[in-house]
């Protein structure tokens, strides 16, 4: 492998808790890069290489730095496992995979794990290092075990407060400092009773989760409580979002387009369903696109990104999606048929609406492309009198279709356009497909700490 980079990790306990083998690759390296805090724990007489800090911000220095050494032989420090939130993934991704040589010392979730007798596998590990406190949301659960990898020697006061404040301030906290190190030392308390505001930068909390009798009960499938969103109303209610996410069918590392976005319940519960999922949702009203945001970081899915403006205006230069959920604004001109152009083959589209104005495009829909159409109704038991009785809700009308490949000669377009595959003409408002200049998506909040690729242990 020419022109290879080694990646070394090492832990508190320093040299003396290296391998040989790592050893020997220090000692041969002609550059050491890393943390100043790990390279201070290299004995200058073995390792007499050039020793450079990493520069901030460090992702975008990678490609030149390790080009201003090339030709010399290259170690690049590590907290643990490299490849554990670690440096190992940022060189893969800038470098290539094909010029690393990894050599991985324990991470600290396994020191973790083997100071608490907790089974690894069974383990949730959530990284906070540049990551928004308010991930953690989406994994408390009553009985887990949680291990969190700390920014900095506030974050156990952080993540205390946060417990507090949802419902979990029985949770017990055990603080794990200088793991594996001569400086190791455990701090023990609840969250609700938490005494340290600062503990050692070096850390991992440790979580039993405990939720407080009175807070609400937030289950890991997709059917929330209402009571979980704050909403104006426009909220889909709890039995017709778990039936429209079965629908939708969400699969790890998948991206849902929640046009008309509400409350955001469908685009928050699709990221739920894996921490690889992502979203964005669509809302013209500021105030509700305000709103989503609020939610989100509420039910720990902070990375949902919000665009505020009109549909289908507002969905041009938006990634592609593997998946688009229509919840609003089914009537506005083309916006189905922009949010069906918009998928790949094998994409999927789920629209709801309670209207007969919308349930007239949705059955045209249905005509032109398959799918199932579907009418949902819900009903709740309420007093009457002395008595109980049912109430009625407004049915729901769900249109839901996978995309599928356009038969060979046959011209393409989406629900309602002129010269679609079945012919015919087409519905009130409906447009042709088509081309917009491309534009990232825009974060939600200019005054969040943006979402990055952290180290281990900071």
């Amino acid at each position: 492998m020419s022109d290879a980079v080694s990646v070394v990790g090492i832990g508190a306990d320093g040299w003396d808790g290296l391998p040989e083998a790592s050893r020997r690759v220090l000692r041969a390296a002609g550059v050491l890069i890393g943390a100043p805090r790990q390279l201070d724990l290299l004995p200058v007489g073995d390792c007499p290489g050039e020793r450079i800090a990493w520069p901030s911000p460090l992702r975008p220095a990678v490609p030149g730095l390790l080009a201003a050494h090339a030709g010399r032989a290259v170690a690049v420090l590590a907290s643990g496992d490299p490849s554990f939130y670690g440096i190992g993934r940022t060189l893969a991704e800038t470098v290539g995979a094909d010029r690393l040589r990894i050599h991985p010392h324990p991470s600290s979730v396994s020191y973790a794990c083997a100071r608490l007798g907790w089974p690894l596998e069974e383990t949730e590990t959530v990284s906070l290092v540049a990551r928004p406190l308010a991930a953690l949301a989406a994994v408390l659960h009553p009985g887990r075990r949680i291990l969190v990898l700390g920014e900095g020697p506030e974050t156990p006061a952080r993540v205390a407060s946060l417990l507090r404040d949802t419902g979990w301030g029985g949770t017990r906290i055990r603080v794990l400092e200088q793991l594996g190190g001569p400086r190791e030392r455990l701090l023990d308390a609840t969250a609700g009773a938490w005494p340290y505001e600062r503990t050692d930068a070096l850390h991992v909390l440790a979580l039993d989760c405990a939720r407080d009798p009175d807070a609400l009960r937030l289950g890991a499938a997709p059917g929330l409580p209402d009571e979980a969103y704050e909403h104006d109303g426009q909220l889909t209610k709890r039995y017709v979002r778990a039936a429209t996410l079965a629908a939708l069918a969400p699969a790890p590392g998948e991206l849902l387009w929640d046009v008309g976005g509400g409350s955001g319940s469908i685009g928050i519960e699709w990221m739920r369903t894996h921490r690889a999922c992502r979203a964005v949702a669509v809302e013209k009203s500021p105030e509700r696109a305000a709103r989503i945001a609020r939610n989100a970081d509420a039910l720990g899915v902070p990375a949902l990104e919000v665009v505020t403006g009109p549909a289908p205006e507002a969905l041009a230069g938006l990634p592609t999606p593997d998946a688009v959920f229509v919840g609003g604004g089914l009537t506005a001109p083309g916006l189905l048929a922009a949010c069906w152009d918009a998928l790949p083959v094998g994409g999927r589209l789920v629209a709801n609406t309670v209207t007969l104005e919308s349930e007239a495009l949705l059955a045209e829909a249905h005509r032109r492309h398959g799918g199932e159409l579907v009418r949902l109704a819900v009903a709740t038991a309420v007093p009457v009198g002395g008595f109980t009785g049912w109430r009625q809700a407004m049915p729901v009308t769900q249109w839901s279709a996978t995309k599928r490949p356009a038969p060979e000669g046959s011209v393409t377009g989406g629900p309602g356009t002129e010269g679609s595959v079945t012919g015919g003409p087409a519905p009130e408002g409906s447009v042709t497909k088509r081309s917009a200049p491309e534009r990232p998506v825009t974060p939600r909040s200019d005054t969040r700490r943006p979402v990055t690729k952290g180290s281990e242990e900071g």
